[in-house]
């Protein structure tokens, strides 16, 4: 018959044994840390907004749902330069810089305005021309 303090040491030194292999396994077993994609958006706008930019696109040429990929290459190619958030700053004064009156002022006359509107429609129209939509003409 063993001693119980000899079976009490063995057990204790099994459990440790097992718990410090488990321990060191963890990083190896674990998933790897996840990097972004190369070939993802740099500014990952929210489902949302790219699905209203694009049907808004496809409206604006025509109607034609051959267009769907070419605009979608587009709201990606504005997403490549823009964060969202300038996405929607600069998207507002572009839209609305042709308000008449005093309510239209706030869009069309401050100097940030005018920067970020026309920020907006030179990259808009860069991504129309690299996907192969008819480039509008500037509204202002």
């Amino acid at each position: 018959m063993v001693p119980l303090i000899a079976q009490f040491l063995t057990r204790t030194s099994t459990v440790v044994a097992a718990a410090a292999l488990c321990w060191c396994a963890l990083p190896v077993l674990a998933d790897p840390p996840q990097s972004p994609r190369p070939d993802a958006p740099r500014n990952d706008y929210p489902t949302s907004a790219r699905v209203e930019y694009v049907q808004e696109c496809i409206a604006k040429n025509g109607g034609n749902l051959a267009d769907l990929y070419k605009c979608s290459c587009a709201i990606d190619r504005m997403a490549d330069h823009l964060t969202y958030d300038d996405f929607v700053e600069a998207g507002t004064f572009a839209r609305y810089s042709s308000l008449g009156g005093e309510g239209g002022a706030e869009f069309r006359d401050p100097d940030r305005a005018r920067e970020r509107a026309k920020l907006y429609r030179t990259l808009e129209a860069e991504a129309y021309r690299a996907c192969g939509l008819k480039v509008a003409a500037p509204a202002r």
